[in-house]
Formats: C-alpha cells, sequence, structure tokens
C-alpha cells in the first residue's frame, strides 16, 4: 500500500488538472472540484440515524441500484442513505428521484486525507460498492476503522484481472489488501467470482450471485412526447444505436448507408453514451455527408434520416420508437452494454463481439435466438436489412430475447440472501 499511497500523492496534482480542464470546458464547477477534495461536508444534512454509503460510478450503474435503494428505505425505515457518485449528471439523477432520507454528492478522491476528512464528517455504518467500483485507500481505510465493505454486484473483466494481477507485482501487496478488506462481495456472474477468487478474495465473504441490471426497469417514455415522434419514426424501419462509443459511429454510419440503399425510407436514431461527444459526432456526420438532426438543438427530427440523441435520460424513449437495436460498447472493447434495457421495450437486439461486461446474457440471447452477433459494418446492414423486411422475424427474437433472460432475472431468494448478509453488519440490524 505505501507504493500505491506514494505514486497517487505524486501523481494527484495531474489529477487536480484533469479535473480543473473539466472546469474550464464548463462540464463541472470550482464546487464540484471542491467537492471531490471533502469540501462541504459540515453542511451535508445529518440526523442521529446509522448512515449506510453507497457507492456507484455512473448514471448506469446507480439506474441499476435504485431498486437496492428504495428496498433498503423500505426495511430501515430508521437508517439514512449517502449516495456517493462519479459524475456530475449521476449526482443530479439521484438528486432528482427526491427519494427520502437519501443525500448524494461526488464521491472523495482515494486519498487519505480526504477519505479521513469524509469518514470523520459522515461516520457511515458500512459502505456498499457496486460494480467494479473498487478502490484501494477507500477499501483499507474502511476495514482499518472496522467498516464493512460490501460489493454488490461485482463486475471483472478478464482484461481488468490481468491488470490488477500486474499491478499486484508492481504495487507489492496493495492488491491482496485491497481485496482482503472486503466484508461480503456478491459477484454479477460466474467468470468475474472466479476472477476475484484468483486475486485473493476469500471464499467465505461470497454471497449469491446477482446482476443488479438484471431487474432494473426504465421508466416508460412520456406518451405525449413518443406520439409526437411517432408520427416520424416508423418503429419497423427505425434503427436505434444505443450507447455507442468513439471508435463506433463510423461503421454504424457506414451500415446506415448500406441500409438506405434497400430501405430509403430508413432512420436511425443514434443515441451516445456519453453526449458531452455530440460535436465531434456531428462533425463526422458532416464530413461524410449525412443529413441529420440534433435532440439537444431543438432540430425537427422529419428533416433528416439520422437523429442524433444528445442527451440524457430519454433511453426509454428512443427503445419504444425502435423495432431493430444495436447495443453499443461492443463494436470497440468495452466490453457491451446491457441487452436487459431493449428487451424490457421489446426491440430486437443485434450487436459486435465485445460483450464480456454481460457475457452470461449474451450468450442466452445468442443461443436463444433472441440477439444476433456482428463483427462489421456489412454484418450490422444486412441484419437491419433483413429484419426491416421481415418485422414478424424482428417480434420472434422479443419473444425469444424475453424467455432467454428469465433464468438469468434475480430471483427473491437470492436478493433475501443479501440483505440478510447486511442485516448481519454492526448497525444494520434495522434491515431485517
Amino acid at each position: 500500500m505505501l507504493l500505491y499511497r506514494a505514486l497517487l500523492t505524486l501523481l494527484s496534482p495531474l489529477f487536480a488538472l484533469m479535473l480543473l480542464r473539466q472546469v474550464l470546458r464548463g462540464r463541472e464547477g470550482l464546487s464540484d472540484l471542491a467537492e471531490r477534495f471533502g469540501a462541504g461536508l459540515s453542511t451535508m444534512p445529518r440526523t442521529k440515524a446509522p448512515l449506510l454509503w453507497i457507492h456507484g460510478a455512473s448514471n448506469g450503474e446507480l439506474t441499476a441500484a435504485r431498486g437496492l435503494i428504495e428496498e433498503a428505505l423500505r426495511r430501515a425505515p430508521g437508517l439514512d442513505i449517502l449516495v456517493t457518485v462519479n459524475t456530475v449528471s449521476a449526482r443530479k439523477m439521484v438528486a432528482g428521484w427526491a427519494l427520502p432520507r437519501v443525500t448524494t454528492r461526488l464521491a472523495p478522491m482515494d486519498l487519505r486525507p480526504v477519505l479521513k476528512r469524509f469518514l470523520t464528517a459522515t461516520r457511515p455504518c458500512a459502505l456498499v460498492s457496486l460494480e467494479n467500483e473498487i478502490w484501494p485507500n477507500r477499501f483499507v481505510t474502511l476495514a482499518r476503522h472496522d467498516i464493512p465493505v460490501v460489493v454488490a454486484g461485482a463486475r471483472m473483466s478478464e482484461r481488468t484481472a490481468q491488470r490488477w494481477g500486474q499491478m499486484g507485482v508492481l504495487l507489492g501487496g496493495t492488491i491482496r489488501q485491497t481485496i482482503s478488506a472486503i466484508t461480503k462481495l456478491a459477484a454479477q456472474d460466474t467468470a468475474s467470482e472466479q476472477r476475484l477468487l484468483q486475486l485473493g478474495l476469500p471464499a467465505a465473504t461470497l454471497l449469491p450471485r446477482m446482476n443488479l441490471k438484471s431487474t432494473v426497469e426504465l421508466a416508460t417514455a412520456p406518451e405525449a412526447e413518443l406520439k409526437a415522434l411517432q408520427k416520424t419514426f416508423r418503429r419497423d424501419k427505425t434503427l436505434l444505436a444505443a450507447s455507442t462509443h468513439a471508435g463506433e459511429e463510423r461503421p454504424i454510419f457506414e451500415a446506415f448507408h448500406r441500409l438506405q440503399q434497400t430501405h430509403p425510407d430508413a432512420r436511425l436514431i443514434l443515441a451516445p453514451r456519453h453526449p458531452s461527444r455530440a460535436e465531434t459526432i456531428a462533425t463526422e456526420l458532416t464530413r461524410v455527408g449525412l443529413s441529420f438532426a440534433r435532440r439537444s438543438k431543438g432540430d425537427a427530427p422529419e428533416g433528416a434520416p439520422i437523429y442524433l440523441a444528445d442527451t440524457l435520460g430519454e433511453m426509454a424513449l428512443w427503445y419504444r420508437l425502435s423495432g431493430i437495436t444495436f447495443v453499443g460498447g461492443s463494436l470497440t472493447d468495452h466490453g457491451g452494454h446491457t441487452p436487459y434495457e431493449p428487451v424490457q421495450f421489446d426491440t430486437a437486439i443485434l450487436h459486435g463481439p465485445h460483450v464480456s461486461n454481460h457475457a452470461a446474457a449474451y450468450d442466452a440471447l445468442d443461443r436463444a435466438g433472441g440477439a444476433m452477433d456482428l463483427s462489421d459494418a456489412a454484418a450490422l446492414s444486412e441484419a437491419a436489412s433483413a429484419l426491416m423486411s421481415d418485422p414478424d422475424r424482428a417480434k420472434a427474437m422479443t419473444e425469444q430475447a424475453h424467455a432467454a433472460l428469465i433464468p438469468l432475472r434475480e430471483s427473491q431468494l437470492r436478493q433475501e440472501a443479501f440483505w440478510a448478509a447486511l442485516a448481519d453488519l454492526p448497525k444494520l440490524q434495522a434491515l431485517k
């Protein structure tokens, strides 16, 4: 840990500059930067009730964990919850839920002085960290203060496990100490569980596996907005590219250009994972000569075949409008985003080869014919064209997808095992 802490201290000015760059770009304010270093803790509302600290990276993780947060509130009326996040947009989203007894703020930097200030002010009785949010100083410091650390839906890709193994060699016992600080862990899938065990996680800490995103249900789209857009977007002729990353848009544009040769009335809704990339995407669209309208600018969608959906919080609307969805993060190696959301809205699923984040779900979908695995623009165009020509086939895919995911959805028994483990922790017996 000493080498990790020394390295982090040396790099902290660089991290501060990176965060300051966010401020200069207008993506965060100086108060947000200060909050990451522990400012504003004295003004945070506190009661005498025990405080459960829940941490998630960004919108996707917290959306998936909303049910967990609401269940904790239901089970323990005398419990307060602090939700920390890594992004300003996630903080805004959680605050917008307006849940009683829930406070949200940006997570503290993984620096010992910041963590000490944070823990002194908040005095959490336990931390529930979501998915792959595993932080060495945070976990080890909590363990030294006898504060339990629980990881829910832990995800560990093969690439991350290899990187952690290399870090273990370079940073001495840092990885071992971090993993040893975990009190209980529910892995997302068998592969993640095995990788964590190989990194030194004691088998006694394991809880039944749980995938938070397998039970998440997006709120329905506003009916008035939906009806207005349905005049422009025929569902059987609309392809949604959902949560795309850099490097994916160009093959998607190529595929859509090909698709227009067989389906001139086809439409593409492009919803990038990070709307902040919208200017870059718009520049690329202009460069390749494709006509488009932008949601954030209020452009009329009927004026162009491509609709750049560069906003947050409207995925339910785009799923409802689209009969076919290409799930992003899968053509480039980002592990692929959740298939559960498109299945919820009965849209046929296409995806690339990189789906390690939800490997079990995509494997089940592909084997059942509920999704199609594609490797390039030509295959994407061909698949979308075939489904637009045969809407009954697309409908059959959605039915097969629902059936394929039933065994993977979390059972009440597994959820109860998780809550029982939390209720056994000091000061959280109220969850029983």
